[in-house]
């Protein structure tokens, strides 16, 4: 696995741990890195955009409600809400191409949550994307 998919895969547990446990970024961070030995840029690439997600995902929030029709932000798992805060503040970075961002997550979702919500998240970020805000001003 390449360290970017590696580094998607630590943001993502990071994200979900700090979540679920209440936790700071940086304590999840700490958490999933410690259980493996990983390359440097593996975990420097992982916690800048785990932490730049955390800090963003009330505005990611109101993107995935606004195209998550009928599905309220409480109702999507808190696994698939991890890979979609993910997925749109990669986007909204601009340093890898969309597919490859969306590709990324479907994989995650296929890995860590099911083939449902893989065509779920790939239906949310493809309408991300088509809709032409990657950004959250």
């Amino acid at each position: 696995m390449g360290k970017r998919s590696t580094s998607r895969r630590l943001a993502m547990q990071a994200l979900y741990q700090a979540e679920l446990a209440g936790a700071e970024i940086e304590t999840a961070l700490e958490n999933i890195s410690g259980s493996e030995k990983f390359i440097p840029e593996t975990l420097e690439f992982a916690a800048r955009l785990a932490k730049a997600t955390w800090a963003e995902r009330a505005s990611i929030d109101k993107a995935i409600e606004g195209l998550a029709i009928d599905w309220p932000l409480d109702r999507i798992g808190k696994v698939d809400r991890s890979i979609l805060r993910l997925a749109i503040q990669e986007l909204n970075m601009k340093e890898t191409p969309a597919s490859v961002v969306i590709n990324e997550a479907v994989e995650l979702a296929k890995k860590y949550s099911g083939a449902e919500a893989a065509k779920f998240i790939n239906g949310i970020l493809g309408a991300y994307v088509r809709g032409g805000d990657c950004s959250l001003s």
